[in-house]
This record gives C-alpha cells, sequence and structure tokens, in this order.
C-alpha cells in the first residue's frame, strides 16, 4: 500500500487506525468579544464539513445551528418553528481548525462578554452526515454518506415555519419526535414519516407527509450515527464513540450501560406524562466541559448545568426538585451513565427515554507530554491573578503555596469538591467554575481561594489512555469489589480516597509492591501490608479490586474516587529502585529530563517528595513540597538533581543505601 493510501485509510477508518473522537467533536467554551476571534477546536469543517451548534449559557437566547452545507449566511434554530434565519454578523467562517467569529450582529454568537457552548459535529462516516433535499411530496427515498444505518435523525424545513421531526432508532419508524417541543412521541402508522421503512446506511425513506417532505419544501437533515461494535475508531479501527438508545425509568437509581464514559448526552422522555408534568420533558443536554459529574445524586455532590435544545432558557444549575431548571440527573460512569432516582423529567417509573450519547476523550496513547500535563507557578503563564493558562482541558489539578498552607484537590468529575492529600478529611464543598472556562486550558482559582497568586504552584493533569485517567465507585462493604476504569492498561500506580468520610486515609497501589500492600498517601509511614485492601487481586486494563475495608469500599453509602497512573514511553515513568548511598541516575526514558518527580521511600518511614522543574530540578538545592503535609517547602537540601533520561537521586532522603523507593516521573 503506497503512502497516500495508508495515510487515505486512517483518515476514512477502513484498513488502518481509525478517527479519533476529538477529530469529529468538540465542547468548546468561550466568551464573546463582539469582534474578531479564532475558535481553534481542532475540527476540519472547511474541508470535511460538519455542523456548529450554538448557544449563550446564561441568558435566555436561542439555539443556533450553523453547517457547512448550507453555507454560513444561514441558521436554523432547534427550539423554534421558523424556517431559515439569515446570518449577518457574529459568525465569520469555518476553517480547518474550528471556525471565527466576527463582530456581533444581535443573533447571540459573539456578543461582547457573553459566555457561550460550541458543539461541533464533523462529517464523518460511522458518526455524522448532512443531508439538503427539496421535498416533492411523495413516498422516496434521501441518500446520505453516514456508511452506517442512522440512529437519529433531525429534519427541519426550511423554507417556511414547520416542526422539528426526529426519527430515533428506539422509536422506529411507526413514531417520531420533535425536537422543538416536549411532546411526547406522535404516531406514524400509516408511514406519512418515515414511509414505513427502517433507513439503510446509504438512504432513509420518507412519507408524504408536509413536515418532511411537501412538493417544493426545501429541508436539511442531521444524521446522527449509532456504533454497536462496529464504531471503526480509534488506532486499530475498533471503538464507538456514538450510542443512540433508550432505557426504561424505574424510579430507582439506574445505571446505563454504553461500553464507554460519555462527554455529551442529549435526553428526552417519549411518553405522555399523567402527572402533568409534560412541560419538563425537554430535550436536556449535559456536557463535561459545563459540569458532568460522576454520581452519587444529591445536593452534597457537585453540579451539573443543563441546557434544552427546546428552549431558550439559560442553563440550570440545580434547583427545587421537579422544577425545569433542576440539575443533576444524569451522571457518567466509566461505562455509562446513572440516572438520578424518583425524578419524572429522567428516571419514572416504567417511563421510556431515548438518548444521543458521545464518548469522552481521545483513544490515543499521547506522545508528548506538554498536551497532558502542565505545571504553574507565580509569575508562568498565569493570565490573571489565579486563573491559570494550563494549555489543555484538565482533568485533575494539584495546588498549594510553597509556604504552609493545605494541600488542595481538584478533579472535573467531582467538580465543586476538593479534597486534601495531606489529611483524611472528606471531600469539601468548592467554587463551581474552577474547570468551567476556556477548554484550551485556563484553571480559575480566583474566587475566594487564594486570594493572590504569590507562591502558588499548581500541577495539572489530563485524562490519556495509557497515562492517567479518573474512576468514581461506590463501596458495598464485600470483599472483591471490581471497579471499571478506561486507563486501557494496568495502572501502574493507583490513589483511592473515600470521598465521604472524615476518617479514612488515601490509599496508594504500587505495582513494586505488589497487591498485597498498600501506602498512605497522606502519611509518612512505611508499607502496609493486609489483603483488605486490593483483595490479593492485581489490576488489569479495565478493572482493579477492592476487599472490604473502609478506606476503599465500605458500606454501600461510601463513595471513592480513583486516581490511575501508568507508564508511557517519552512521557511518564511509574517505577522504584534501591538506594546506594550515593549518587544515582534514574533513567525513565526521557530525553530532556522531568519536568515533575514524586518519590516515596517505602521501606521504613518517609515523606512523599514532590519536585518540579519550574520551582527547580537543580544541580544544588531544590524547592521539595511534602504532599502528606501542610509545612512550607523545604529549599535546603539537595535531593535530586536533573538528568537527560530522567533525573538523579543524591541524598539520604532519597538514596540512601539499601532502601527501597518508588517514583513517578512525567518528561
Amino acid at each position: 500500500m503506497t503512502a497516500s493510501k495508508i495515510v487515505a485509510a486512517a483518515a476514512s477508518g477502513v484498513g488502518g487506525a481509525g478517527l479519533d473522537v476529538d477529530e469529529v467533536f468538540s465542547t468548546f467554551l468561550y466568551t464573546g468579544n463582539n469582534s474578531s476571534q479564532t475558535i481553534t477546536n481542532n475540527i476540519d469543517l472547511s474541508g470535511e464539513g460538519g455542523l456548529i451548534w450554538l448557544k449563550e449559557r446564561k441568558a435566555q437566547e436561542g439555539h443556533r445551528f450553523i453547517d457547512t452545507v448550507r453555507g454560513k449566511t444561514k441558521f436554523v434554530r432547534p427550539e423554534a418553528t421558523g424556517g431559515n434565519y439569515t446570518l449577518d454578523g457574529g459568525f465569520d467562517d469555518f476553517t480547518s481548525t474550528g471556525f471565527t467569529l466576527r463582530t456581533e450582529a444581535g443573533w447571540s454568537i459573539n456578543s461582547n462578554a457573553e459566555d457561550m457552548v460550541s458543539w461541533t459535529f464533523r462529517k464523518a462516516r460511522k458518526f455524522f452526515d448532512v443531508v439538503t433535499y427539496t421535498g416533492d411530496g411523495q413516498a422516496r427515498t434521501i441518500n446520505h454518506n453516514l456508511g452506517s444505518v442512522p440512529g437519529v435523525i433531525f429534519i427541519k424545513q426550511t423554507n417556511t415555519t414547520r416542526d422539528w421531526v426526529v426519527y430515533h432508532r428506539s422509536l422506529g419508524t411507526t413514531k417520531h419526535l420533535r425536537l422543538n417541543s416536549t411532546s411526547a412521541s406522535g404516531n406514524d402508522s400509516s408511514g406519512e414519516y418515515w414511509g414505513g421503512t427502517t433507513p439503510t446506511a446509504t438512504q432513509f425513506s420518507l412519507g408524504d407527509y408536509f413536515a418532511v417532505n411537501q412538493n417544493g419544501g426545501t429541508y436539511v437533515a442531521y444524521l446522527f450515527a449509532h456504533n454497536n461494535n462496529d464504531g471503526g475508531f480509534g488506532p486499530d479501527s475498533d471503538q464507538d464513540i456514538i450510542k443512540c438508545g433508550n432505557y426504561t425509568g424505574t424510579g430507582n437509581t439506574l445505571d446505563v450501560n454504553l461500553g464507554f464514559e460519555p462527554q455529551w448526552l442529549l435526553v428526552k422522555r417519549t411518553d405522555a406524562d399523567s402527572g402533568g408534568n409534560q412541560a419538563y420533558h425537554s430535550w436536556a443536554i449535559q456536557d463535561s466541559m459545563r459540569g458532568f459529574t460522576a454520581p452519587p445524586y444529591g445536593s452534597s455532590n457537585g453540579y451539573q448545568n443543563i441546557l434544552w435544545a427546546n428552549q431558550t432558557t439559560e442553563e440550570g444549575k440545580r434547583g427545587n426538585a421537579g422544577t425545569a431548571n433542576d440539575g443533576v440527573q444524569w451522571m457518567p460512569t466509566s461505562t455509562g451513565f446513572q440516572v438520578a432516582e424518583g425524578r419524572v423529567e429522567c428516571n419514572n417509573s416504567n417511563s421510556n427515554y431515548v438518548y444521543v450519547a458521545i464518548r469522552r476523550g481521545s483513544l490515543n496513547i499521547p506522545e508528548d507530554a506538554t498536551k497532558v500535563f502542565s505545571v504553574n507557578t507565580s509569575g508562568t503563564g498565569e493570565i490573571s491573578a489565579n486563573v491559570w493558562n494550563i494549555g489543555f482541558p484538565a482533568d485533575f489539578n494539584f495546588n498549594t503555596k510553597t509556604n504552609a498552607t493545605a494541600r488542595y484537590v481538584l478533579t472535573r468529575l467531582i467538580d465543586g469538591k476538593y479534597l486534601h492529600t495531606h489529611d483524611e478529611s472528606a471531600q469539601q464543598n468548592g467554587n463551581n467554575d474552577w474547570f468551567d472556562n476556556h477548554p484550551t486550558g485556563s484553571l480559575n482559582l480566583s474566587t475566594g481561594w487564594w486570594g493572590t497568586a504569590l507562591n502558588v504552584i499548581t500541577w495539572s493533569w489530563k485524562r490519556a489512555p495509557g497515562y492517567f485517567d479518573v474512576s468514581c465507585y461506590t463501596g458495598t462493604g464485600v470483599h472483591g469489589l471490581a471497579v471499571n476504569h478506561n486507563l486501557g492498561v494496568v495502572p501502574e500506580m493507583m490513589w483511592v480516597k473515600q470521598r465521604t468520610s472524615n476518617n479514612d486515609d488515601w490509599f496508594v497501589y504500587h505495582s513494586a509492591l505488589g497487591n498485597a500492600k498498600w501506602l498512605e498517601l497522606n502519611e509518612t509511614t512505611a508499607e502496609q501490608t493486609h489483603q483488605a485492601a486490593w483483595n490479593n487481586t492485581s489490576p488489569t486494563a479495565t478493572q482493579f479490586t477492592v476487599g472490604a475495608y473502609d478506606g476503599v469500599n465500605g458500606s454501600a453509602s461510601a463513595t471513592y474516587v480513583a486516581y490511575l497512573f501508568a507508564t508511557v514511553a517519552g512521557v511518564s515513568k511509574v517505577g522504584s529502585y534501591t538506594g546506594n548511598g550515593g549518587t544515582q541516575t534514574i533513567d525513565c526514558g526521557f530525553s530532556s529530563g522531568a519536568r515533575f518527580v514524586l518519590i516515596k521511600r517505602t521501606n521504613s518511614a518517609g515523606s512523599w517528595w514532590a519536585f518540579d522543574s519550574v520551582r527547580g530540578i537543580v544541580a544544588g538545592n531544590d524547592s521539595n513540597i511534602y504532599l502528606d503535609s501542610q509545612d512550607a517547602a523545604v529549599t535546603s537540601l539537595d535531593l535530586i538533581d536533573p538528568h537527560s533520561s530522567g533525573f538523579a537521586v543524591t541524598n539520604s532522603y532519597t538514596n540512601a543505601s539499601g532502601d527501597s523507593y518508588i517514583f513517578y516521573a512525567i518528561a
């Protein structure tokens, strides 16, 4: 196969590497400036085509659908019945890496200082397509290029006022929904809408009803794929990234299995509500950039911002139960999502719901450490005081001050809560906007956090296959609980913390110690032996196992967060060494040294020493922060030296003869 054919095969997802999630879908947050602005979400719209879905988040303004097929001067609104709207400002053009904006003209696309969300869907086989056609008033078929049977189709007549019509595979060809309405599914027993024929991988059928096929009418159709173990995405072209499914409410907490963790979710209840709550059966949208937090549901858990495709309403945080602005309803898990109990909007007993879900994150192992790890300190890249320029959307952040103060852990999956590495305390309430920023990477610590950026040090990680993952779970109190994760390789180090208890240590697994030992991140103690931690079971590429111990698996009311780390060649290294009493080089396989190093002595007491290149990994005294203590950074010892392959250890604290050490380093 020639080089050009190999490239073509990779691009099409056939016979080689498939497309990545990040190449076909993006949630991008931006703030309007009423001027020229470039949105770089790395989606090729000018070359491949697709749809941009825009919504102002904090105001009652309509949604905007702008697609490359109808062009940059038109949009339609999913919450409205009107046809084409003409764009004369705000939106500028499609690009190979996203889109550009210009001076606003009242369309709420680039209004000054307004917070916006954009969801971009690239045209790609087995993911998404856009089709336009002219109606003929007769039963017919329409060709498409989705390359698989559509799971969902949105259709809008664009030359006149008309309801949107929605096909969903779970309802079949005898029913339809309306995107601009809360109404239950309507009947189509005569084939007026879908011609009584199920769509195929190349066509969908229409009846003669004017909403989908009026003679002379103009229409746009947006087609979403449904991957059923045939997605064709990822490095081996064998991964699913989009599911169009359904579930039946139980009234109790309900888990829906997708086979992946979602980053974007659209849900609609399809049956009529005899209790008079039909007005709340909107098309709800959640995404991981604006706040899509892990279970459990309840007032003690983070927050979620919901937007509704059929409403102009601003995004709603948790309100009173049973109101249209109620917040936490669907929560991501490692394999799908969990539905809150006792809610007519999302989990009414015996009621029916349909959804579209898109997979979280990249499917590729990272090759550049700067794309998945960032270190910032006072004077290094902050946009303004305590707003830190990271360069990517962070999933996990550790921040503190180099003078004596607490060590804070922030996690996107439990946004709005924080933990301390230096003590046993449970998660505590914090700022709901830490990660809710520009997705190319700014972390907001400005609201009542440090007050000033002086002496702050902050480290940030992005979740990526083979490198780093986060998993939240609920305990059972039973030995052998298997917890799912999405690291994709066997984790070499794990940190586990109970979120709901003030009396449980951080438990640390490390491959050098095996499955019968653990360390405590908040303590200096040596390795401990007890089968109750990891149940004498080594982790796998998809699960890790815990015993019946409060710190890792207490009662069914105990909730946990686990951070999983692994070695990626040239990016990160999880390892161990034995001290030699002199100077010892630790080869991590890097070429330009380590930017971050964490070291812990395991056979006897010793602190968790953290170093980074911004504060200085130098041939001399280093600035060392203890993760297990609130003490100020130690700057009077030479504990570590730079080395191109990784780092060198030079002191009896980090290299005592015969002592055992574990480490974690990032290039």
